[in-house]
């Protein structure tokens, strides 16, 4: 009997993955490389600063997953709740 596999998708092949990461960080690098060409205007003291929004939206990323893992040992149920 012959072992007939389906091919991965696409998306899913380890080589396709390692390049999505590569164009993603290459164009992370070049939104950030174009705060060079067109300078930031910001109302405020801090968000003139060089690569604000990368900085600023990580941070705020990194203090949301935070948040909701604090949260979640407040709202978490037992894993025997809808058990008769």
């Amino acid at each position: 009997m012959t072992d007939k596999r389906e091919p991965d998708h696409w998306l899913a092949r380890p080589e396709t993955i390692r390049k999505l990461w590569a164009a993603l960080i290459a164009f992370l690098v070049l939104l950030l490389a174009a705060q060079l060409a067109f300078p930031n205007h910001g109302h405020f003291g801090l968000d003139n600063t060089f690569g604000f929004a990368a900085w600023f939206g990580f941070i705020a990323c990194v203090l949301l997953v935070v948040g909701a893992k604090a949260l979640a040992i407040f709202l978490k149920r037992p894993d025997t709740y809808y058990d008769d």
